[in-house]
């Protein structure tokens, strides 16, 4: 018997006329890790909550079809049973977080349960231990970081004790190697403690590997699932975009034997170029790893000048920085969480001021302007969309920001939302939206004012590899036509793709500043993927089109490429 069944499931919101889940049949086996992938608004998120039991009870709605938990309907088995039996983590841990204290937390499901006090105790004591919260369990759940918050998350559900865990993209906020913590600890649950896994992520080079089975979601719909070889193979086929490099790379080759991790892929480019020539391996690099801003040309549109500052709470988050961004640059900043990425934009904007030293925009100290008069040339978006959405329509949204700046709309509001490809929700309220969808809307809210400076604090968070193509050509075009792009970033692979410059960040300081291929090609744990790949084969390698340009040049493997589109 199947953990779950889904049998011929459709689902509407309330006041909605699309279905957010159509024809949906699916069976869930005990101990699997099912990867769930698919596009923004493709309804991954509506079915982990139809499998939390939260659809339709909490959110509303029409429902056909049956789901069944063990043989038994979902809906006969109660709340306080199915909370004890399913756990679900979702994407933003601070909505999850209800006490103060790390302790109270954890220990807040099991008093709802009524749990004698000394198996409460046990609970507490074994999965702080476990997740390594133990030093922490007095801390204010609002003082730790995003890694911590998402152990805490995770740390209550498993306190609950559920055999079923439904991670919704538990990993946006954290940065790659706290991403990476966070799933060898899925990792064990579901190996080495038999815990069922449901995960919807993102970013499949994070976690491909560790799925049982992949199911592809399109528009409500399950397009394909199976084994994970089997689904990635038909994806490249098919020219779908939801597989991580390496993958990719090996599936475009119509290699026999596909490779998910770069240990394997590894294997798989020693043998095949065994008998082929080597590849050629460049002449060592020897970027700056401290910045020296004197070697770029142009006109400086935002400089910070030994720039220091120290939080109310005492926190040091800017270490004496100096950084001078040029008009037409597109530069990503990365680094670790709490490396002081997120404050270094907002003394870009003005909202913060340093406490010494001395923020520049277009020639002007920040300490001189005013907010109004810094938005009539910087456009911030910060990394929650929410934040800053509040009208009733996506147009309202728009002509808001005009009639706030005196200018006339000329067209702008057709303009952006046309190359956002939002045009159809202009009349929907931006509430209604998907995470990604809302992301493009406040995009284009600042990109109507034409500002000359743009900053992004994690823009590609909750969206899909689809609409993170669209929006990285859509940057590196503004870019080229003289708009200078800084944005925060921990999606490596994004960032290996669009951007020019790398700004790496490490305890507020900039720890190396060059171009894509320095930084990256050169690092140990922020290297994207296919670097990781080609390491000792070949230099100067970031992304599947830069691999497969490489091993063309040094065999001929014409004939066994798949579909350009899927590059």
């Amino acid at each position: 018997m199947a953990l779950f069944e889904i049998e011929n499931l459709t689902y509407f919101y309330p006041e909605s006329d699309a279905p957010a889940l159509e024809n949906i049949n699916l069976r869930i086996e005990e101990g699997e890790l099912l990867l769930i992938a698919g596009g923004s608004g493709s309804g991954k998120s509506s079915l982990a909550r139809l499998l939390a039991g939260l659809i339709p009870g909490f959110y509303g709605g029409k429902l056909a079809g049956r789901v069944l938990f063990r043989g038994k309907k979902l809906s006969e088995l109660g709340p306080r049973l199915l909370n004890t039996q399913v756990g679900i983590v979702f994407q933003d841990p601070e909505q999850q977080l209800v006490m103060t204290t790390v302790e109270a937390e954890i220990a807040f499901g099991l008093e709802n349960l009524g749990l004698p006090q000394g198996e409460m105790f046990r609970r507490l004591s074994e999965v702080m231990s476990f997740l390594g919260l133990t030093s922490l369990k007095q801390e204010f759940t609002a003082n730790l970081s995003g890694g911590q918050k998402q152990k805490v998350a995770l740390a209550a559900v498993l306190a609950m004790n559920p055999r079923v865990l439904i991670l919704d993209e538990p990993t946006s906020q954290l940065d790659p190697l706290a991403a990476d913590e966070f799933f060898h600890l899925v990792e064990r649950l579901n190996k080495e403690m038999g815990y069922t896994v449901v995960l919807i992520e993102q970013r499949l080079e994070r976690c491909f590997h560790l799925a049982d089975r992949l199911a592809v979601m399109e528009k409500g719909k399950i397009l394909r699932s199976g084994p994970v070889k089997e689904v990635a193979r038909w994806e490249v086929e098919n020219s779908l975009p939801f597989i991580p490099p390496v993958a990719k790379f090996f599936a475009t080759l119509r290699i026999p034997s596909l490779p998910l991790t770069v240990k394997e892929g590894r294997k798989e480019l020693k043998r095949l170029y065994s008998g082929l020539p080597a590849l050629r391996k460049d002449q060592p690099r020897h970027h700056h790893l401290l910045p020296v801003q004197e070697t770029r040309q142009g006109p400086g549109v935002v400089e910070l000048k030994n720039v220091w500052f120290t939080y109310p709470n005492g926190k040091e988050a800017l270490k004496g920085v100096t950084l001078r961004v040029n008009k037409g640059e597109f530069a990503v900043v990365i680094g670790e969480n709490a490396a002081g990425k997120s404050t270094l934009l907002k003394q870009m904007v003005g909202i913060l001021k340093p406490g010494r030293g001395r923020v520049l925009v277009m020639g002007k100290d920040t300490r001189t302007l005013s907010l109004p008069e810094l938005a009539r040339h910087v456009g911030y978006l910060a990394q929650n969309p929410n934040t800053c959405l509040f009208q009733d329509t996506v147009e309202e949204e728009l002509r808001f920001i005009l009639d706030n700046l005196g200018l006339e709309d000329g067209g702008m509001i057709d303009a952006v939302l046309k190359k956002l490809g939002i045009i159809q929700y202009r009349k929907t309220n931006p509430r209604d939206l998907s995470s990604g969808e809302r992301q493009r809307v406040a995009l284009a809210a600042l990109l109507v004012a034409k500002p000359t400076l743009l900053i992004l604090d994690e823009p590609t968070r909750g969206i899909d590899y689809r609409l993170k193509k669209d929006l990285g050509c859509f940057l590196a075009g503004l870019a080229k036509e003289g708009l200078t792009v800084v944005m925060v970033t921990h999606d490596m692979e994004f960032a290996a793709e669009y951007a020019e410059r790398i700004i790496m960040m490490f305890d507020g300081r900039i720890v190396s500043d060059g171009s894509k291929h320095e930084v990256l090609g050169d690092s140990l744990f922020y290297a994207p993927q296919m670097t990781r790949l080609f390491k000792d084969f070949a230099e100067g390698v970031l992304t599947v089109r830069e691999g497969i340009e490489k091993i063309s040049a040094n065999g001929d493997f014409g004939p066994c490429l798949a579909t350009k589109g899927s590059l």
